[in-house]
């Protein structure tokens, strides 16, 4: 069995911006310019991994359109098919969650300016939508008696957290606050 291969983490952008290629001799990017460039890089790739993954998920459920299904009534080659890329995902759920995590906490101890940093999390934000709608795969396309999967539990949890950590930071504490 073929393990998850994982991407360059995320913070990466952020202790290592990306070059720019062309600079203006005028006026040079910022290092907000960067890390924003480097962070819109990373999600693209980590975007196209997540993509490539609910792909071949779906195909190998391609063997039934009911859920929760029966393992009994599937044929053993059709069920080792799907037990594998079942897997793949759910490694690469836990994965992108711990990176997202730290990611995360990276942009918040930056000195960025509030702004930037709501903007960085409302990049990261938008990619939490779309690779929470693909890992909830994990839940729906199931068999009807799924295992017992604790870190797979603790890993939804922990994916809610940092979502509502990002929501938080964005809307600020100060929007939770009644006007006086």
């Amino acid at each position: 069995m073929a393990a998850y291969a994982p991407k360059t983490p995320y913070f990466v952008f952020l202790a290592f911006p990306l070059p720019v290629t062309s600079p203006t001799p005028a006026a040079s990017p910022s290092a907000f310019d960067k890390a924003r460039q480097g962070l819109w890089t990373s999600l693209q790739k980590h975007l196209e991994t997540v993509y490539a993954a609910e792909r071949d998920f779906r195909a190998a459920t391609a063997f039934t359109e009911a859920f929760p299904f029966s393992p009994a009534a599937t044929e053993p080659e059709a069920l080792a098919g799907y037990q594998r890329q079942r897997a793949r995902l759910r490694d690469l759920f836990v994965d992108e969650t711990t990176q997202l995590d730290s990611l995360v906490k990276a942009v918040r101890t930056k000195s960025y300016q509030e702004d930037e940093k709501k903007l960085l999390l409302l990049m990261i934000l938008g990619y939490l939508d779309i690779a929470e709608s693909i890992f909830e795969l994990l839940e729906t396309r199931r068999p009807s008696k799924p295992d017992k999967d604790e870190e797979l539990e603790e890993t939804t949890a922990r994916f809610g957290r940092v979502k509502s950590f990002v929501r938080l930071n964005i809307k600020g504490i100060a929007g939770l606050l009644p006007q006086l």
